[in-house]
């Protein structure tokens, strides 16, 4: 019986046997290597676009013609197969400096309607003459149609007295100062090609003087 207590307490009072412990299937991966940044190594490289060291600042581009859509219309064409629905879209262009175009195009829908007569009405440009004040030399009456439109030259400060296709073509064109009337049909198509009419009869300053004898 003494025999068998002394093996239990050498048991007892032995340390345990240290054991290995088991490795996972998971922590038997490679270690992890961190990933190089973008752009590591290369001098020039900057995270924000358009800043790095050769690169140059980004600057918005400037558009020539500044653009108006005026009018946007639904229309229908009855075929044989039944009616055509298409879109129509009236816009003005200019470059605020004397140049300014105007169009009128169709297309199955209003995007294509827009992009098609923008590209028509900078195709076909037209020259107006700006004086003194950014205002017209003298009085004209453009006609088109059952439409007049009167233009009267204003002083500096005044700014454009006009309605909505007038004012589009004034302000796309560069004059600042104008007085101006409607007078019959109201068609924006109509109004707009009547207020052509009347920029294109203006005339130069020095004809103007030569006219009234000065």
């Amino acid at each position: 019986m003494e025999d068998k207590k002394q093996d239990l307490v050498e048991k007892v009072d032995s340390p345990n046997k240290t054991q290995e412990p088991k490795v996972s299937s998971d922590q038997q991966r490679a270690p992890r290597t961190r990933r190089p940044q973008q752009g590591q190594g290369n001098p020039n490289y900057s995270p924000r676009p358009g800043r790095g060291r050769n690169q140059r600042f980004r600057r918005p581009i400037e558009k020539e013609f500044e653009e108006r859509v005026v009018n946007i219309n639904r229309v229908s064409k009855t075929v044989k197969g039944g009616r055509r629905l298409r879109f129509s879209a009236l816009v003005v262009v200019g470059d605020m400096k004397g140049r300014y175009g105007f169009a009128n195009a169709k297309a199955l829908e209003v995007p294509d309607a827009i992009k098609k007569a923008l590209d028509n009405a900078k195709a076909n440009l037209h020259n107006v003459n700006i004086v003194k004040n950014d205002t017209i030399a003298h009085e004209v009456i453009g006609k088109f149609g059952a439409c007049e439109v009167f233009l009267k030259p204003a002083p500096d400060g005044t700014g454009i007295i006009a309605g909505g296709p007038v004012r589009a073509v004034l302000e796309l064109a560069g004059i600042k100062n104008v007085y101006s009337k409607v007078y019959g049909s109201r068609a924006p198509i109509n109004i707009i090609r009547a207020t052509h009419n009347g920029l294109s009869s203006l005339l130069s300053v020095e004809k103007v003087k030569r006219l009234r004898g000065k």
